[in-house]
């Protein structure tokens, strides 16, 4: 049977050159600091992202934990969108993990404002908790690949340098933000103190996420990274793949975005089949069932018998992602099974 696999794009597998890569790869102990693709790859990322340096890092949930415990002390509180990954689906790490105290904040399509933050923001009071980081996600993942745009991260990393609070971005699909954005991934992360972005998520790497920051900022999570479990030794078997992914898969991500389009304008013209078409911009797309008759899991499995796999967000969303291995073809055939589905 045909597979048309849309869950995420992080089931994307790694292309010939990088397979060939990582069996070449010349390897060390990178808990010394004596992996040299390891290092070359580190060195590529932070200079890809406008950071001093960068830590490689086994997942995204990782990377962004340790920006959590890097940037804050038990007891703080950090400003969080209501449906961030970083709240929603990092298994409570930021309790777990460092003590935090989450403050959740309604975004606009899960994109916040200076406005809602400041509001958000402790004041000096002994019963309060003290504000100790920000959390921003661009892309965002559940709002369905909405990009936060270049202006509001600037007004809300300015209210936050005033109040000496530092600024982490998930930016696990960031090149897909900068795609859309049509700028230099660093435009984006210049309004952060550190970022972390996938080399997994439609990069095609089998492994792997960037942690950047300021060389101090580095060195910290260094040490956290092998708290968790993280120091990975010669593991430039799988930097190898992460550097094609950083030189040769960020640019075709439009093609991604061309395809979500295709895809997304097919469905709407699919009676009782509901999108936004404001939020078409990146390589998520939320498709509202409401008015089929179906509900998600009913719907999901009729798809899944045609070979046709999505992923459930609620009862009546469910959520398609394009990546590498979705071409036109599989567009095409995508749209005649949801047809058959409802007629």
């Amino acid at each position: 049977m045909k597979i048309v696999d849309f869950r995420s794009d992080t089931i994307t597998k790694p292309t010939e050159e990088m397979r060939k890569a990582m069996y070449e790869a010349e390897v060390g102990d990178d808990v010394y600091g004596e992996d040299p693709t390891i290092n070359k790859l580190e060195e590529l990322a932070a200079e890809k992202i406008g950071k001093e340096a960068a830590l490689f890092v086994p997942s995204g949930t990782m990377g962004n934990q340790l920006a959590l415990l890097t940037h804050t002390e038990r007891g703080q509180e950090i400003i969080l969108e209501e449906n961030s990954h970083i709240f929603m689906f990092e298994v409570g790490g930021l309790a777990f993990l460092s003590g935090l105290q989450s403050k959740i904040v309604k975004g606009e399509d899960g994109i916040l404002n200076s406005k809602v933050i400041k509001e958000a923001i402790r004041s000096k009071n002994i019963h309060f908790p003290q504000t100790g980081l920000i959390c921003l996600e661009n892309t965002h993942n559940m709002a369905g690949g909405v990009v936060t745009p270049l202006n509001r991260m600037e007004e809300i990393f300015k209210l936050a340098q005033q109040h000496r609070i530092p600024v982490h971005l998930d930016g696990a699909r960031i090149f897909n933000a900068s795609t859309y954005l049509d700028c230099d991934v660093k435009d984006i992360a210049k309004y952060c103190d550190s970022v972390m972005f996938c080399l997994s998520k439609g990069l095609c790497a089998p492994v792997g996420s960037i942690l950047a920051g300021d060389k101090k900022f580095i060195e910290k999570a260094k040490k956290f990274r092998k708290l968790l479990g993280g120091g990975m030794r010669q593991a430039g078997i799988l930097a190898a793949a992460g550097i094609i992914a950083l030189e040769k898969m960020t640019h075709r991500l439009v093609k991604d975005h061309e395809n979500l389009r295709k895809l997304a304008f097919g469905l709407d013209d699919i009676k009782g089949i509901n999108i936004d078409k404001d939020k078409i911009q990146t390589n998520i797309l939320m498709v509202n069932l409401k008015d089929t008759g179906y509900n998600s899991d009913s719907f999901v499995y009729e798809m899944k018998k045609e070979g046709v796999l999505a992923t459930k967000i609620d009862e009546h969303t469910i959520r398609f992602v394009t990546h590498y291995h979705i071409d036109e073809k599989d567009i095409e055939y995508t749209l005649n099974v949801i047809k058959r589905i409802l007629n």
